[in-house]
This record gives C-alpha cells, structure tokens and sequence, in this order.
C-alpha cells in the first residue's frame, strides 16, 4: 500500500482519524489521533510526543520530542471504534530511530536475523481473565457461575462467554488476524485465543493489536479483561507462550525428520534452544516483567493440580513443566506471561538464540518427564537449575548478561532503573497478608 491508496482505503472505510500508535517500554499501547487530511506527517517526520510522559524512553523534561513514525504496511482499521484506522510506528529522536523504543531494538535483532538470509517466525497463545469488580474492589471471574475447581476446557465457562468472544473474533478476523481456536483455560474466568503465526515483527504488531481488542471490547461490555500475569494466588496465571521456528522463506530451518533425539529438530535448532537455556535468567526479566510474575513462575501448584509456569530451566519433548516445550520441528517458549513487552522479549529471544547458534551450543538431552515431581536435590543432579524467584534477581542476570546488554543496548539499563524502583516501591508496600501474619505475633 502507497499513500495514495491508503487516502483510497480511508474514503472506502469512512475513516476519519488515524491512531499512530506505539507502546512504552512496559508494552503498554500509545496513541494520537491524527485527522486523514494530515495523515501524510505520520509517514515522514512522525506524530510528535513529550518523550518524558512516555514510560521508558529515556528522555528528560529538557529533552527532544519522541517523533512516531509510521509503518504504511500496518495500516488497519479499528474495527471496534468506528471512523478509526491505525498505523504502527517506530520510534524517532532526532530523525534517528530511537534505540530505547522497543520496536526499533527488535528491528536491529530482525535486521541481524535478515543478514543471514532467516526470518524468525512466531506463533504467539495470549491467555486473559475476563473479570468484574465487587461493592468493595474485589476481583472475581465476570460470569459467577464460573467456579470449578478444574475449569480447563468447561463447556459451560466457555458457552457463557460467547457473546464477547464473538466479537472480539470478529473484529481480529476483520484485521487479518486468523483466529483459529479458543478455549476456556484451567482458571476460572480465564481464556486462551490462539491465532497464525507470523513474521516476528507482526506477531509483536497483532499481539498488541489483539490486546487493544480485547480490552477494550470487554470495557464497552462492563468486563475487565486482564492480562496481569497472575490475578489469583490459588489459580493459574496468564501465560503468553511464543512458538517460534526459524525459515529461509521457503522452508522450516528447525524441522528435521531424522533427528536422532526424535524431537523433529534441526541442529540449529538445538544451537537455538541451548540459547535461550544459556540466557535463561536474563530472559526472565523481559518475559516476565512485574513483581506479579514471579507468582507465576514459583515452584509449587494450584488448586486444579498444576501451575502450567515452568520454574526451571530445562526443555522437553511435548513437556509443558518445560521453560522449552518441543512440539515437532518448532519450539515452544513458555516463559513469557501476559504482561511482557512483546517487542523486547522477542529481540531477546533473538539475541539468546542467536549466540546458541553463533557458538554451537548444545542443550543435553531433553527432560521427558514431570519435574514438578523432583525435589531440589534431584534437579540438582540432573543439572536443572531454577529460573529467578523474583523480578529483582531477573534484573540482576539481565544486567549481568553481556550478550543481551550489548545486543539490546541501552534500553537494559531503562528497563533496569524502572523495575528497580518498582521493586522498591513494592518493598515498602505493607500488604494484608503482613498484617493479618504479624499485628498480634509478637
């Protein structure tokens, strides 16, 4: 699409405003409604923002504007706000890509991916609570009926929730994206949609596409839809696995009928998977980003017998206690949960995944079977470690990393001074549970 057929598309649409938007650092969507008659600036010198209001880009209140730039080829409607299009942009500070914006640090990780002829695709599974509020704040599940001890796959969970479902798939499918399946998850009030993969960069673009979707078509409904990693202590959290396989454009570079190890994997694909396993706990710190994650990610269960988190650092064949699940010829990373920045958590898979390749790593041989099963000192001999307990160790291995500190540059260290002062506000935090344990303890 050129600009000329994009006026075409607005007068086709009714379109009058166009949405550039990008997201801050936490993957938060951003937006200004720019008129159809100006949407040409969007295009070259970018829509224009006071970087200091914008969490994450490393600008002062002295500083240049954050110009956004947009991307002509993710030029879509809004399906459900009628008169709106929006535009995907990039960042810009000074007519330069701005290296703090998240989508140009995976553009510089694509970018490495194109110099060797690869495309990294991937295949994202968001998972959300649609929820309500009570008299008093309290969180509970919108649909009241939904409280089964073991909700996963509930017909009737699944049935009472047809009507916002439907629409939110009616509106991605009026966006190209392929929806293909949906289920009710394990925790009450919890869904996973599933939908095609892509080129990596547009799976970042759908998956913020679908999370403006989502929340926004359950808000015009009285629903909270929330992708907060972990709503309920005693439930599963919301996960978003990222399937990824690397082609050349024509084929699957990581499947491999006759692999010896019976996964269906290539060798660089193994390279590939020792090098997420190698920059495990660094990775951690971007896929899962809030103090809430690691509610997520402990050791330990659920009321419906399992967490679906992985804990440990280790992969498997079709083995979801896995940091790395193998479905045949792709890999599975279920690290990620619902609140990642879609844009950093992939440069730096690529990056892992890059020096796995680059220095001929090997992961061992695959865990097959449940390592919720084995005590500490029975991973220890099988040399599984444990993924970070906390979004403060996480930082401290992601800042520690020299690989994904010098391949991301520096929105590590942004990244890394705004989670430290959210783990620093948490600290001082006196919660319920340290009132309730200690007022009368002593």
């Amino acid at each position: 699409m050129n600009e000329v057929q994009a006026q075409a598309f607005f007068e086709e649409h009714q379109v009058k405003f166009v949405l550039a938007q990008f997201v801050d650092i936490h993957g938060a969507a951003k937006t200004k409604a720019i008129p159809v008659k100006h949407f040409g600036d969007i295009l070259k010198n970018g829509a224009g923002f006071a970087g200091f209001a914008i969490w994450g880009m490393g600008i002062d209140p002295h500083g240049p504007d954050y110009m956004a730039v947009g991307d002509l080829s993710t030029l879509s409607l809004v399906p459900w706000q009628p008169g709106f299009a929006r535009i995907v942009c990039s960042g810009h500070v000074n007519k330069k890509p701005h290296p703090i914006d998240s989508r140009v640090v995976l553009q510089k990780q694509v970018a490495r991916l194109q110099k060797r002829g690869w495309i990294l695709n991937t295949g994202l599974e968001p998972e959300f609570s649609l929820l309500r509020k009570d008299a008093t704040g309290a969180i509970a599940p919108f649909d009241a009926t939904d409280t089964l001890a073991k909700a996963g796959y509930d017909y009737k969970g699944l049935n009472r929730s047809t009507g916002y479902l439907e629409t939110l798939v009616a509106a991605l499918q009026q966006v190209d994206i392929d929806v293909f399946q949906i289920d009710h998850e394990d925790a009450n009030g919890q869904f996973e949609v599933n939908y095609t993969y892509s080129e990596c960069l547009k799976s970042a673009d759908d998956f913020v596409m679908f999370k403006m979707a989502a929340s926004e078509i359950a808000n015009a409904m009285g629903m909270i839809c929330s992708f907060m990693p972990k709503p309920f202590a005693n439930r599963p959290g919301n996960g978003l696995h990222f399937h990824m396989s690397l082609s050349d454009g024509e084929s699957n570079l990581f499947a491999d009928k006759d692999d010896v190890r019976g996964l269906g994997l290539s060798r660089l694909a193994y390279h590939f998977t020792a090098g997420l396993l190698a920059h495990a706990p660094a990775l951690t710190a971007l896929c899962a980003p809030t103090i809430n994650s690691y509610k997520r990610l402990v050791v330990g269960q659920s009321v419906t017998g399992a967490t679906w988190a992985p804990a440990y650092i280790s992969y498997g064949n079709n083995n979801r206690s896995c940091m790395v699940r193998i479905p045949e010829g792709r890999i599975e990373l279920r690290l990620p949960d619902g609140a990642c920045n879609p844009y950093l958590a992939t440069a730096a898979m690529i990056a892992a995944g890059l020096d796995g390749i680059d220095r001929a790593l090997d992961p061992g041989e695959p865990n097959n079977f449940n390592l919720y099963d084995l005590s500490a000192a029975q991973l220890a001999e099988q040399g599984i470690g444990t993924l970070p307990q906390s979004l403060f160790d996480a930082v401290a291995a992601l800042e520690s990393d020299p690989v994904l500190c010098e391949q991301l540059g520096p929105v590590v260290a942004e990244f890394a001074r705004i989670k430290k002062s959210e783990h620093s506000d948490y600290m001082r935090h006196v919660s319920d549970w340290e009132v309730s344990k200690y007022l009368e303890l002593f």
